[in-house]
């Protein structure tokens, strides 16, 4: 174990100790009388005074001490019982220790640096023994100081904290790495040196484990352009797998919502755990081996023995159990498993005691027998009990009778599928569902036609018979090597359908799911929305080629399962590929089957591919890459730009080849899929490559190796195809055979297996985990670039600025999210809208950010004046600020000319942003803009419309549920193109109301400036000067007018010019005194109205030099910008 650092004295120590090991700064020393040899007389003296005194003064028999060349102290860090014990500690120092005290400079640094480290170990262990206690004393202490040293908001929750060492530059720092939900943090204070690091997952570009010379392992993350490494961190495994989880975790809730929808175990941020995070990772893993669906969650794993029938013999493996599966994975190289639905299971048996095992018996009079089970008689009764659920309580005892009775039913409507319409009522025979494959419709087998082709399929489907027979055949069908060697080889037509059900896992949707897909057709159908127009549209592009679709038999049935598809996932609708892999299901699926096939494939299988982004698809691309350069390493050196394959290759993943190879070859490719995953298409397209490199390494541009990959897909043939050439693509036959040769798909799929076979699953996801947060991350900085790019048109911003300004915007955006699910702001994130408008702000969110933006620090969060210039950018009044308005009104006040800052100011007192009297500002003031509650505070304003359930307005249609205003959008930007630059002319007069509060505003402007008290007598004066002004031209407008009217003209006057001086002596920035002031001069001002043009508040305020000079002043953007950002998460949290 590891000791706190102790300084011992070695005079006379060698007598007691003998050396094992030592090296330049570490002594591995054995106590004598222990070990080889007892060490003779003085041995046996010292083990007997060990073993005569008492057990709180013995002295363990191994020990490591630490020490620097120069100097003559030593330091215990670590004793042992054992020379196993010793020799781990020992190690761990050799590979983590020894390589980085070489990059000190003096001793004192290395002895503090390890005294740091071993204290570091000895609090992880305390730690690791503390998890199971309920809120342990160390995670108290730990997140007091957590809470401390970052300062950030009071609802971010701390999941874990690790020991570990910092890497600045060459020199590591040794403190403490603090994952919470939203940030990533590390704090050390080392001889005086305090090193304090915030990174928030969603700006993370990479998180993955290396290792170089320096350092034999640790993990790399890139945010922001900066590289970070920690590393000598205790538990590096266990660490990366919650850094990789709580990254992904923010990636799909923030920037992925459509996949995060789907995940109800971490809907709730402030209820993350690491021992939630750690079985969400757990039940992920299991979902995707067995291909169970996404309720399924990981609950119980056994280690057992099962016996293998066809192998006679007992292999070693895991059962894994969940709500509704019972599954085992061998672990002893077999690649055995089995997947019993509970459904399925009939008893559970305790034959044997004495070897711990247990029998489950399912239907089709099997039974799996498993042995040397630890805690056996508990599996056994949460098997009983999870099998009793799908029967009802009270009638347990006959579950086996309706068990039969539903298996009779299911017998009969097999036999007789025409009752199967009639059983779920359906008279219109344009709405009736298929039951049969398009296949066996439009190219039946004849029995009779012995040509070589159909003996050969013949020869396959006894194949598969004869694999049935041995390793069972339906959902209880073991899973080997043999399997996927049958599929390899091909899979017989007649049996394509049932065994991609099996493989993909759709056969259990079906079953816990009946008559769901028969109801969604009846709803879905005659619906319009943006999907069906879509899918109308390509409905006759699905394999133009091929009978079926040339029929309304094929073509309605493509329909029916689009729709309902779009209907049931209204979030993904519709996705351009989707009807070729449909049409592909329909060939050899049952019309059900293959709509539950389109859900496996499209929410599990290949997550994320068929959304607005295809994410997914480009995650798959990047791996790819990977897996190029790791494989393929001639084509990497005459390729250095890989993005090449990524273009060429999109078309592979989305339809899995089917776009590009004919169809009877396609179908092969489909059947490793659907057994293999994503991997089968990886390796195949890395065989394809690989078959290609000669003529890809000879060519000299894109267009050439394209060129060349579109001819050899086209010589791809099947040669085993029993399908007639009216259904065969007609691809191969354009082929000039004279110039390329024939390659068949079964020997490509072979040789794709045999050379890139030991690509493991784990490691594509595990690739796929990592690569999703570079590619979101990159469509992310394309968003910003196309924003920039826009934005910079408009305003005097330079590039880095306005990068700047875009990151604060959008981590403004993402405050309002981190902590809680139900933000307008989140819901409203849609990637399918234009750039400018993905990410805007509401005005809670508008007002902090403005606040720590504004050159005069005028506006507070909570001030009305932050409300009226809300209201004055929100050109299109929706009650959201987009980045272009935000920056625009930035530049104004930033770099625009005196005249243009005087404009906007005065602006700010006109409608829409100003909305009535000062009179009555307590009334109207924020208030009755924003809701009591932050989540839906930019909405209030919006009364007059009709806002949907989710509280947001949204600018395009959800998915696959309403149709795009075209009209709409077209008077818009008609609107845009027509819209002339406004003059000062075009500006209405400030009436009395209006100019009081526009003065007051300037006094707030003033306030707290060197200048202040010059500047206040200045406005004093041009206040006093204009309300003279408008005096005198009343009277020369009215010369006729008797003279008792003017009397209360004058007292009118000089009430205005009081009330103005007396605001100039004693200004106040908060609204209450605005309104107490604009409450004395009202009973005067009411008589008599007056107004003022803009070039009349202009032209008088040029004539203060003061005023011109402070407006004049030139702004330090990067110094804002600075302040903004280190400010912005503190802002959130003192709110």
């Amino acid at each position: 174990m590891w000791l706190k650092p102790d300084e011992i004295l070695l005079k006379n120590a060698f007598k007691l100790w003998v050396t094992e090991e030592d090296n330049e700064y570490f002594v591995l020393q054995r106590r004598r009388g222990y070990g080889e040899g007892g060490g003779g007389l003085t041995g046996l003296l010292v083990g007997t005074l060990d073993t005569v005194l008492d057990s709180t003064s013995k002295v363990a028999p191994y020990r490591i001490l630490h020490h620097t060349p120069d100097s003559q102290v030593y330091w215990s860090i670590a004793c042992g019982v054992t020379k196993e014990e010793i020799s781990q500690h020992w190690d761990w120092l050799q590979q983590n220790i020894m390589r980085t005290l070489s990059v000190f400079d003096s001793s004192e640094d290395i002895t503090s640096f390890v005294q740091g480290k071993i204290r570091g170990l000895i609090a992880e262990e305390g730690k690791a023994s503390l998890v199971l206690e309920e809120d342990p004393e160390k995670f108290r202490e730990a997140l007091l100081r957590f809470e401390k040293w970052f300062e950030l908001p009071p609802k971010e929750k701390l999941v874990t904290y690790y020991s570990c060492s910092y890497w600045r530059g060459k020199v590591p720092c040794q403190g403490w790495l603090y994952l919470s939900t939203n940030f990533l943090c590390f704090y050390s204070y080392l001889l005086g040196a305090e090193v304090k690091l915030i990174i928030s997952w969603d700006e993370m570009w990479r998180l993955e484990k290396t290792s170089n010379v320096i350092l034999t392992e640790s993990i790399h993350v890139l945010a922001n352009g900066e590289d970070h490494y920690f590393s000598m961190l205790l538990h590096l495994n266990e660490t990366f797998v919650i850094m990789e989880q709580l990254a992904d975790y923010s990636i799909k809730r923030l920037f992925d919502k459509e996949a995060f929808q789907r995940e109800p175990a971490l809907s709730d941020p402030l209820q993350i755990t690491k021992r939630g995070l750690e079985a969400h990772a757990k039940s992920e893993q299991f979902r995707t081996f067995f291909r169970l669906p996404r309720e399924e969650n990981l609950l119980e794993v056994h280690e057992t023995f099962l016996w293998v029938p066809f192998s006679h013999f007992n292999t070693l493996g895991k059962i894994c159990l969940s709500e509704n599966y019972l599954c085992f994975a061998s672990q002893d190289g077999s690649q055995c498993h089995i997947i019993i639905p509970m459904r399925e299971v009939v008893n559970v048996e305790k034959p044997d005691c004495s070897s711990r095992a247990l029998t489950v018996s399912v239907r089709g009079k099997r039974a799996l027998r498993f042995s040397e089970v630890r805690d056996y008689q508990r599996l056994a009764n949460t098997i009983r009990s999870r099998c009793g659920i799908s029967a009802s309580p009270q009638h347990s005892a006959s579950a086996e009778v309706i068990r039969g009775e539903c298996q009779s039913l299911i017998n009969h409507f097999e036999d007789n599928p025409e009752d199967v319409t009639l059983m779920v009522g359906q008279k219109d025979s344009s709405k009736a569902v298929s039951t049969e494959a398009l296949m066996t419709v439009f190219h039946p087998q004849d029995v009779e036609n012995l040509d070589p082709k159909m003996l050969k399929e013949k020869m396959k489907e006894q194949s598969w018979n004869i694999h049935f027979s041995e390793y069972g055949r339906g959902t209880s069908m073991f899973f080997t090597r043999k399997t996927r060697d049958l599929i390899v080889r091909g899979v017989p037509e007649a049996l394509r359908g049932e065994l991609w059900m099996l493989f993909s896992g759709a056969v259990n949707d079906m079953a816990t799911h009946p008559g769901y897909y028969t109801d969604l057709v009846e709803q879905s159908l005659g619906t319009s929305t943006l999907a069906t127009d879509e899918i109308e549209r390509d409905l006759h592009r699905s394999l133009p080629e091929h009978p079926a679709f040339q029929s309304d038999t094929g073509i309605s049935a493509l329909r029916r399962v689009l729709t309902a598809y779009a209907y049931r996932n209204p979030k993904i609708g519709y996705c351009q590929a989707m009807n070729i892999l449909t049409s592909v299901l329909l060939l050899y699926a049952k019309e059900e089957e293959a709509f539950w096939l389109l859900v496996a494939v499209c929410e599990r299988m290949l997550p994320d591919y068929f959304n607005r982004r295809i994410i997914g698809a480009l995650v798959d691309q990047a791996v790819f890459e990977d897996l190029i350069r790791e494989n393929l390493p001639q084509l990497v050196e005459h390729m250095t730009d890989l993005s090449f394959f990524s273009s060429v290759s999109l078309s592979w993943f989305l339809t899995l080849f089917i776009s590009v190879l004919p169809i009877e070859s396609a179908v092969n490719v489909v059947d490793c899929f659907f057994y293999d995953g994503i991997k089968a298409i990886l390796q195949l397209g890395l065989a394809v490559l690989d078959y290609n490199m000669e003529a890809l390494i000879s060519c000299h541009d894109d267009a050439e190796a394209v060129t060349i990959l579109n001819k050899f897909f086209d010589s791809v043939t099947n040669k085993d195809s029993p399908l007639p050439p009216t259904v065969q693509q007609a691809s191969v036959g354009n082929n000039d055979k004279s110039s390329h040769f024939n390659v068949d798909i079964s020997e490509l799929i072979r040789e794709a297996y045999e050379k890139y076979g030991n690509i493991r699953s784990e490691e594509v996801e595990s690739s796929r985990k990592r690569n999703k947060l570079y590619v979101i991350q990159t469509l992310e900085d394309t968003t910003k670039q196309n924003v920039i790019r826009v934005v910079t048109q408009e305003v005097r911003f330079s590039a880095s600025h306005l990068d700047g300004l875009y990151n604060l915007f959008k981590r403004q955006h993402f405050l309002c999210c981190y902590w809680t699910m139900n933000s307008p702001a989140l819901l409203h994130h849609d990637p399918s809208l234009a750039y400018l408008e993905q990410y805007q702000l509401g005005f809670q969110q508008f007002s902090v950010l403005f606040s720590l933006l504004e050159p005069w620090a005028f506006c507070n969060p909570k001030s009305t004046l932050s409300l009226w210039v809300f209201r004055l950018i929100d050109e299109n009044q929706d009650g959201l600020v987009n980045f272009k308005e935000f920056c625009c009104s930035l530049d104004t006040l930033y770099s625009g000319s005196f005249t243009n800052k005087l404009k906007f100011l005065f602006k700010l007192h006109l409608p829409p942003a100003f909305t009535g009297s000062p009179l009555h500002v307590k009334e109207q003031r924020i208030q009755h803009f924003i809701p009591v509650t932050e989540d839906s505070s930019h909405l209030s304003r919006l009364s007059a419309f009709d806002l949907p359930e989710d509280g947001v307005i949204r600018k395009s249609p959800e998915r696959g549920r309403g149709k795009v205003d075209l009209q709409a959008y077209l008077k818009q930007w008609q609107n845009e193109i027509l819209k002339k630059e406004e003059t000062i002319k075009d500006l209405p007069r400030i009436n009395q109301s209006q100019f009081i509060q526009f003065s007051k505003t300037l006094y707030n402007i003033f306030h707290g400036d060197p200048e202040e008290e010059s500047l206040y007598r200045a406005v004093a004066h041009v206040t006093s000067l204009l309300l003279r002004m408008e005096e005198v031209g009343r009277k020369l407008q009215e010369p006729s007018s008797p003279p008792p009217p003017t009397k209360p003209a004058d007292s009118g006057a000089a009430a205005d010019s009081t009330a103005a001086e007396e605001a100039s002596t004693s200004p106040e920035s908060s609204d209450t005194s605005s309104s107490n002031a604009s409450q004395d001069a009202a009973p005067d001002l009411t008589e008599m109205e007056w107004s003022f043009s803009f070039e009349q508040v202009l032209a008088s305020l040029l004539n203060e030099p003061t005023i011109v000079s402070f407006f004049d002043r030139p702004v330090d953007v990067q110094t804002k910008l600075n302040q903004a950002r280190h400010a912005q998460l503190k802002l959130k949290a003192n709110k």
